[in-house]
């Protein structure tokens, strides 16, 4: 009997699917986090009857044919890439992206990772970073003394030192976007890396067509549906314990096979 096979498999899977449910709700405060939806694929099937097989001499076929599907395997994790809300900090390093993009931030080790939180402040030598202490990419150094930093829509990054009434210019913030932002790999610490299947990283600056802009003092929150995210929960509590149902339906009727004699 495959049923015992079969419904072991649909357990695996909704075990799957709460892992992926239980990190959105985790995460529901996470700013930039984008929320995930478990994928799955039935398996192979086992053909009895083939389609269109003969039936008689006098050529008719069968119109259908007799496949058992052995269950569901995982099939990936779909990483759902919607706007999140933005939320005023009146905090003058907080940047939010409203559309497409994301911030290229510079590793210790050299390597480069992409994310949306835009939760940045300065570092003691007066680069702007983030919470962990990457440097944001491109460098922006702020002078000592200054008072206020001011991020317009495009990217353009000036700070009013001291008394000045004029600010100075201290550079050009840019974003990178991706042909299948879904490819890209999550690394934790709001950070994500390029891969295959995400393409190369392009350079792109704020505002330009199809690419988002910035909203100084703003955070972008996390894109989780609570009560999506607690239908779905409930969804597949009902579908694990109808496979575990399954399975002891399965051995109830092995059990009465091996009682007849």
């Amino acid at each position: 009997m495959k049923a015992l096979g079969i419904a072991a498999t649909g357990m695996l899977a909704q075990q799957t699917n709460v892992d992926v449910i239980a990190n959105n709700i985790a995460n529901a405060n996470t700013t930039g986090f984008k929320s995930g939806r478990a994928a799955f694929q039935d398996l192979i099937y086992q053909s009895q009857l083939q389609e269109g097989a003969l039936t008689s001499t006098d050529g008719s076929s069968r119109p259908v044919g007799m496949n058992i599907g052995l269950g569901v395997q995982g099939a990936g994790v779909v990483r759902l890439n919607t706007q999140g809300g933005l939320v005023q900090t009146e905090n003058q390093l907080d940047l939010a992206i409203e559309g497409q993009g994301y911030f290229v931030v510079n590793r210790p080790d050299g390597s480069i990772a992409y994310t949306r939180d835009g939760n940045f402040n300065l570092s003691a030598e007066g680069q702007i970073v983030t919470l962990e202490g990457y440097e944001l990419d491109p460098g922006i150094n702020v002078p000592a003394n200054t008072r206020e930093i001011a991020i317009n829509q495009q990217g353009v990054v000036m700070a009013y030192v001291e008394n000045q009434t004029e600010p100075t210019e201290l550079g050009q913030l840019t974003m990178a976007t991706f042909i299948n932002d879904a490819g890209l790999k999550p690394m934790g610490n709001n950070l994500m890396e390029q891969t295959t299947a995400s393409g190369d990283a392009t350079t792109v600056v704020p505002g330009d067509p199809g690419v988002g802009e910035l909203r100084q003092g703003y955070l972008e929150t996390s894109n989780v549906n609570i009560i999506q995210q607690i239908t779905d929960l409930i969804s597949a509590q009902r579908a694990y314990e109808m496979n575990s149902k399954s399975i002891e339906t399965a051995d109830q009727m092995l059990q009465t096979a091996n009682q007849i004699k």
